[in-house]
């Protein structure tokens, strides 16, 4: 018993290192060469989450980020301030505001991932498909595992961020529903394309 929790041990400590390499090296230090100081991470994600499912509203971003209103709406304020997304109030309600991305803020999406996509070529070039598959299989069977014995049944958004996948393991594994699903179903009915 004792070798298996050394080994569960372990191998946390060898996701955290991967999950913090993944955040600084290719998050942030990845978005600051490619926009500069100007955006954060969470901005990014932000701007992601209206690239990848249309309109939202702040209170969609605050579920999202797992942030208050108001630190919702202040992040929503900076990127209106530099143009990567625009507000448009509802007219049937007024204490609403619709949020869409601008045509910038999709410049700015593509010039990242281009770079990601560039950064994780030569990352990932020394591995076979069939293994980044596996780990990420294994990867996301533990953090279903995780997630399961600890969150609240509550719990709608498991922060995958700007790495939004169609085919989520993790999503069917839990049962949960995904932020980004549930608003592309929505638009699906609505008949919005995204």
């Amino acid at each position: 018993m004792a070798d298996n929790a050394r080994v569960a041990r372990d191998f946390l400590g060898s996701a955290h290192v991967f999950a913090t390499a993944v955040r600084d090296v290719m998050e942030e230090r990845l978005l600051h060469e490619v926009v500069g100081p100007q955006v954060s991470v969470s901005q990014l994600k932000v701007l992601t989450l209206l690239a990848s499912t249309d309109t939202h509203t702040i209170g969609n971003v605050a579920a999202f980020l797992g942030v208050s209103k108001a630190a919702a709406s202040q992040t929503v304020d900076r990127l209106a301030r530099r143009k990567w997304l625009r507000r448009i109030v509802r007219e049937a309600d007024r204490r609403t505001t619709d949020l869409f991305l601008t045509e910038s803020g999709r410049r700015l999406l593509a010039a990242y991932e281009s770079a990601r996509a560039k950064r994780l070529a030569k990352v990932f070039r020394g591995f076979a498909p069939t293994e980044l598959i596996q780990v990420a299989d294994l990867l996301d069977r533990v953090s279903a595992q995780i997630v399961n014995h600890t969150a609240k049944p509550e719990e709608i958004c498991l922060q995958c961020g700007i790495y939004f996948r169609e085919r989520c393991l993790l999503r069917n594994l839990t049962g949960r529903t995904c932020f980004y699903q549930r608003h592309r179903v929505r638009n699906e009915t609505r008949g919005v394309v995204t």
